[in-house]
Order: C-alpha cells, then structure tokens, then sequence
C-alpha cells in the first residue's frame, strides 16, 4: 500500500502503538544533492504489513512518522542503517531509538562482513528478491506498482531476518555485542559533516603542515558551499583541484590560472576573488594551528612477520567463534598489536578480548604459536604443547 494521504498514514501509525518493533527502510537519491533526497519511506509490523509512505506529497504531516522513530519503547529495525539514520537524523535533528541493525547482527552471528541484504534474506529465509527495481529514480511520480512491492519487500522480509537473527544472538548470548557496534550509528557527531574537518577526507601525497593549512581553509569553503546550496561536493570543486591549489598556494590571478581545472573565467571571476583571501589567511595564520596528519613508519621486517601470523589467528578465532574478522579487528587493529605490547586498540577490549585480544597477545608474548595438526591450521601453548583448537562453536 501507498500512503498519500494523512488519514491513512494516520491510522497506520495508530496501529503500530502496541508493536514491540518495526521495520523500517528508505529509498533515496543523491546524485545531484549534498543532502540526501527522502523519496520512500518504508515500515512494517512484526506481522508484516507494511506500508509505502510518500513524503513528496506535500501537505502529508510525517510528525508522527517521526514520533514513532523517537519512541523509546519501540525497537526500529534496519538493514545497513547508516544512511537511512542520516536522513532521519537531517530531518529530526536526532537519530532513532532504539535501533538494531541487521547488517551488523548478521556479522555477529558470522554471516560475512557487511552481508548484503538480499544475501541475508535468502540464507535466513529462503526467499529471492526482485532487485530489477533497485537503482530507478525514486523521485519520478507515478510510483509503479513494481516499484511499490519491491520497497515494501524491503521490510516484510526484515521482520523475518530480525526474528531469526534475535533468536541466535540470545542462543549465543551475543545480544549486546550488536548495541556495542552501533554506539557509532547513534552518535549524533557521526552525521554532523563539520566544514572544518572535512580536509580529512581528501587524499594528498605530500602532507605538510603548511599545504594541509590551506587544503583545510578550501576543503572548509567547499563544504559550506556545497551545504548552503545543496549539491554535490565535486559540483563545487574536485578533490584534485583542492589538493593542487593546497600545494600550489596561489597568492595572485596568475598563478590560480594554473591550477589544475581552474578557467581563466573562474580565476579572474568570483570564485577567485573568494579563494584568494582564504588561501592568504590560512598562510597567515599561526604555525601552531596548522594541522598535521600522523605519518606511519614501515614496519621492521619482524613485526610485518608478526602482521601475518595474526591475519592467520584471525581467521581461526572467528571461523571458530562464528563472528565476521572485519568485525572483531582490522589492519590498523593488528598493526597496533604487532607494534606494542600494550596496544590501544578495541581489539583487546570487551567481547573482543575473549574472542581475539587474548590469544592475540599471548601469541605476541610468545606464550602461544600456530602450526598445522592433522592438515588442519591449529593454535597451540608454547609451555606445554598442548592443543587447544575446538571445533565447536560457542
């Protein structure tokens, strides 16, 4: 069903009141937008009806869409939630609660790191989706009915996936894990894109202080920019333009016109005129303040061996525990072990101590080695040799 009109969307909402969760999904275009254009929202009820709300309609009063979302004592199930909590976010000022990610429970329960959905319906259910649908312009009005059965495919199914995913977290007393890894979905700062920090997200091969000092001062310009009108970055200026422009550090007309994709037109007009003054002022500015990123030493031939035993225990410990590796720990994770005794890493804290920190650490002390037994890959003690790999899962 297609809710159009506010009666409708009404009496949904009412229905929902005594639900201990719903589904929930978006569909959305942002190839022309800074911002993400709402085009469909998409809920269900644990008995899977479900609705097509149209937020295009434009006296349809979605206030209590966004009650709904607020409401603490109604679980909002989604799949790979990050950017629909965005838009909800944009358009509430605050991010639903309380929230469970399939994609995320899924790579708790070892499904694979960021299993797609249509992946997870057919694993857990058995049911194909029609995904011929997925990429046409949800903003074009009349929807098809194609197009209709497809979205509201997207929440009947999650109510499936959500019911089965819940079930083996509590066999395996792994609920928890799943609200630890999306602290970071509810951090309002994770959907606040600050000007100021978003140099960060641009590439540059030689990072000095001073150049990264005016990439900041541009990348901040651009970001407004595109905020304030409502477009793509890359519409404003592209990367490549931007990190020239930092290493150049054009101080007239004539040296802007050489930069990379910068017009004469463009040089001697206004966006000139606009970049001059912020390049010269991040120059200007104090040494002190200009910003450096963290250069990482190669590693010594020894640690990068120590690198790959623990890419090996890894693979043990999580096919052993059944949870997804990019979960449990990434590159940068192991490097922080294979550099340190003592690394500051969420590797070696809460759940993910008992599933990889630890042997982990005692393999880097020495006090535990991997070798082959019987053909397979197996984690044994240095002291006594015993062997301690186990089939079974927890």
């Amino acid at each position: 069903m297609l809710i159009t009109q506010q009666k409708d969307l009404d009496h949904f909402l009412a229905s929902l009141e005594d639900c201990n969760f719903v589904t929930v999904d978006t569909e959305f275009l942002r190839e022309k937008t800074y911002y993400p254009k709402l085009c469909l929202i998409q809920i269900g009820d644990p008995d899977k009806n479900a609705v097509a709300i149209d937020p295009l309609v434009e006296d349809l009063d979605l206030s209590g869409v966004f009650k709904l979302l607020r409401n603490p004592e109604i679980l909002k199930v989604f799949h790979a939630a990050r950017q629909d909590l965005e838009i909800f976010y944009n358009l509430m000022g605050e991010v639903p609660t309380p929230l469970f990610d399939t994609q995320i429970a899924a790579m708790v329960c070892g499904y694979g790191d960021s299993v797609g959905y249509e992946n997870l319906v057919r694993n857990l259910t058995g049911n194909e989706l029609d995904k011929s649908v997925q990429f046409t312009d949800w903003s074009n009005r009349p929807l098809s009915q194609k197009q209709i059965n497809y979205a509201l495919g997207d929440v009947t199914h999650l109510a499936d996936v959500y019911d089965k995913l819940a079930d083996q977290l509590e066999e395996r007393g792994r609920t928890n894990w799943v609200y630890e890894e999306e602290e970071t979905l509810l951090d309002p700062e994770t959907y606040k894109n600050a000007p100021e920090k978003a140099w960060e997200r641009i590439k540059i091969k030689t990072p000095k202080p001073k150049t990264l000092a005016v990439l900041r001062a541009l990348a901040a310009w651009r970001e407004e920019t595109a905020q304030k009108r409502d477009i793509p970055k890359s519409w404003v200026m592209r990367d490549d333009t931007l990190v020239d422009m930092a290493a150049q550090a054009p101080t007239d007309v004539k040296q802007l016109k050489k930069i990379r994709n910068m017009s004469v037109d463009m040089a001697e007009g206004k966006i000139g005129k606009t970049l001059l003054p912020i390049i010269k002022d991040a120059l200007d500015s104090d040494p002190a303040g200009w910003p450096e990123k963290e250069r990482k030493k190669p590693l010594p031939p020894s640690t990068a061996a120590t690198m790959d035993v623990l890419k090996m225990l890894l693979k043990i410990e999580c096919l052993q525990h059944g949870v997804a590796a990019k979960l449990v720990a990434n590159i940068d994770d192991l490097e922080a072990i294979a550099r340190s005794d003592k690394p500051d890493t969420k590797a070696v804290h809460g759940w993910r101590y008992e599933v990889f920190g630890k042997d982990a650490l005692a393999l880097k002390a020495g006090k535990l080695a991997i070798g082959l037994k019987n053909g397979k890959i197996t984690k044994y003690s240095v002291h006594d040799n015993s062997d301690l790999y186990t089939k079974s899962k927890p």
